[in-house]
């Protein structure tokens, strides 16, 4: 086995990240000391139509092990992915999508997301499927699986 190597981040790469090294490792201290405190400031990220009052509910008994996050709270995350970014956004590329082919790649803007999301879930809506029902969807690693 090889040591490993270590590749220095490109100073253009660095100039367009959203966060550096020192604010990883204090955002993950802060995760580990007060993880409630650290996910309820991350949760503030989202748009919730109707906002939690508690982070987590977490029970490990011996026979039944059960993990909620946010429970008591209600998201639309189609809307918090998507239909919030259209206004500034939609003109910009949501998705780059390449295939295993490399002559196979596609950009997506996040106005075409969602006009291929509407017409998906119009296509749903005409298989009567409604809200609350269960749909299982198996599919490859193509951009429409994001769309469904």
């Amino acid at each position: 086995m090889s040591a490993a190597s270590l590749y220095p981040v490109r100073p253009e790469v660095l100039a367009n990240t959203l966060t550096d090294e020192a604010t990883y490792k204090a955002m993950y201290q802060q995760s580990v000391v007060n993880p409630d405190g650290f996910w309820r400031e991350q949760a503030k990220r989202l748009d919730w139509i109707k906002p939690f009052t508690t982070v987590k509910q977490t029970s490990f008994d011996d026979h039944h092990v059960d993990i909620k996050w946010f429970a008591d709270g209600t998201l639309n995350v189609s809307y918090n992915c998507l239909d919030r970014h259209l206004a500034e956004r939609g003109d910009q590329i949501a998705i780059i999508w390449e295939g295993d082919d490399p002559a196979e790649s596609r950009n997506i803007t996040y106005r075409e997301l969602h006009e291929q999301v509407c017409k998906f879930a119009n296509a749903l809506r005409g298989q009567d499927v409604h809200r609350g029902d269960v749909v299982t969807i198996y599919m490859p690693m193509v951009p429409e699986a994001v769309v469904a």
